[in-house]
């Protein structure tokens, strides 16, 4: 994966397009986001129209010549798409197929024939976050929420008790897993190494899944106890399908990218011999480009021919996965414009300085920023974008550990308290049947658990790394 290396981010900060001091900056940088979200809050612009039109204003009141800013806006979003933007095409492209050819409803099926009453909330979590693995989030809704209806219905289960513990294990695949596009992002903009990153990741989310999932689950059942709402119960992907790929072959291209990004990083921290020919191989073969790369094509006779698919059909299947992502690499893409324009306007000094007056810890102050920049966008990419740019510069001089946790931190933070400015807590209302004030009661404070529990989780490892 292409990356902006630790010094170059430190050598971009040290040399601003602008002289402008901490306070004039500081006010940049506070009207320059105050812009955009009012561009996506108040008049609903396209995320990446505000984030353009943002980053001239931060470099404009910046004090920045145009011309740099331009420049920089360009040259960062140029950088991020190149770094990340393969990986989302390939995520894309392997989620559509496990949805297409039935993969992702037979894991379905398969774990909750075995599941009962008391295993069914842990059956939920298991199911979301391994299909939640390569699905972008508002996919991964779409697929499961049809599940959850049913199983709720069918078992005269709790919706809550169900549906908590799905919609937990894919909000925090998407806010802390790489290949999600925030978790990219971040690794991207702070040189953060992706199979570190990726392992410690999973660290933190299992607790945090438990405990904002089938734990939390119990009281969210007790608040809001709703019946599944009959008209929200649509067609599954696989109805339609003669047949279906099995469980094990599905499950084995699901984690097959996981399983070589994770043996990259054991047998760089084991071995660390850039002459070793086993490193030499897991160098490859673990780069997150040919990890997902492997697993599409892998996914293609698993997934696609097992279904039944002709070479047309994949085609189709492949051709239709890329165009919804189009809006996805461009948000991504300005948002790094934005952090690129952050960094060279001389706002990463202004952080680090800032840092060391109040003595903030650099994992909270990044999990406090990524906080504040998601309850005013609603947006987490954005916030997790916007965070990596403010404090890149704490990277500098971190160990490869301690830039994976700076990473996961600003996906804790990223997920806080989702509101009414959220496309999700929408998505989630509507599915569920529920009003605006049990929607808050129940995903809104499930979205805030995750967060602090998972930089409560994310401190306890800085203490051993």
């Amino acid at each position: 994966m292409t990356s902006l290396s630790v010094e170059t981010l430190a050598a971009d900060a040290a040399e601003p397009i602008t002289s402008a001091g901490n306070a004039q900056l500081g006010i940049a940088v506070l009207v320059g986001i105050a812009v955009i979200v009012l561009l996506i809050t108040k008049f609903k612009l396209h995320a990446f129209l505000a984030l353009t039109i943002g980053s001239l204003a931060l470099g404009a009141l910046a004090g920045a010549p145009l011309g740099a800013t331009i420049e920089s806006f360009s040259g960062g979003l140029g950088k991020t798409v190149a770094g990340v933007g393969v990986l989302i095409a390939l995520g894309a492209i392997l989620g559509k197929l496990l949805a297409d050819s039935g993969g992702a409803d037979q894991i379905v099926d398969t774990i909750l024939a075995r599941a009962n009453a008391r295993t069914m909330p842990w059956a939920m979590v298991l199911i979301a976050s391994v299909i939640g693995l390569p699905l972008f989030f508002e996919v991964g809704i779409v697929l499961l929420i049809p599940v959850v209806l049913l199983v709720a219905k069918r078992g005269n289960y709790s919706l809550m008790r169900i549906g908590i513990p799905a919609l937990a294990g894919l909000s925090v695949m998407h806010g802390l897993i790489p290949p999600h596009p925030g978790p990219l992002v971040a690794i991207d903009a702070l040189g953060a190494n992706l199979g570190v990153t990726l392992a410690l990741g999973v660290l933190v989310a299992i607790p945090t899944v438990i405990i904002a999932g089938p734990l939390f689950s119990r009281y969210a059942a007790r608040w809001v106890d709703i019946p599944a709402p009959e008209k929200m119960i649509p067609v599954r992907p696989s109805e339609d399908l003669e047949k279906r790929p099995g469980f094990g072959a599905t499950v084995a291209t699901v984690l097959l990218p996981v399983v070589l990004m994770l043996a990259k990083a054991l047998v760089d921290i084991v071995v660390d011999d850039p002459d070793n020919g086993l490193q030499k191989v897991t160098d490859v073969i673990g780069s997150p480009l040919i990890a997902l790369l492997a697993a599409v094509l892998v996914g293609l006779f698993t997934l696609g021919r097992a279904a039944g698919f002709t070479k047309d059909r994949l085609s189709t299947t492949v051709e239709k996965s890329l165009a919804p992502i189009a809006g996805v690499l461009m948000i991504v893409g300005a948002g790094g414009g934005f952090k690129q324009t952050l960094i060279d306007v001389g706002v990463g000094q202004m952080i680090l300085d800032f840092s060391e007056d109040w003595s903030i810890p650099a994992l909270l102050l990044a999990w406090l920023i990524a906080v504040a920049i998601r309850l005013a966008t609603g947006s987490a990419t954005v916030a997790t974008i916007s965070a990596a740019g403010l404090v890149a510069p704490l990277a500098e001089g971190m160990s490869t550990g301690e830039t994976a946790l700076l990473v996961l931190a600003i996906g804790a933070g990223s997920l806080f308290f989702s509101h009414v400015n959220d496309a999700g807590f929408w998505l989630v209302k509507e599915y569920f049947g529920m009003d605006v004030g049990q929607t808050i009661k129940t995903w809104s404070v499930m979205e805030t658990i995750i967060s602090v529990v998972g930089i409560v989780f994310v401190l306890l490892l800085s203490l051993v790394i």
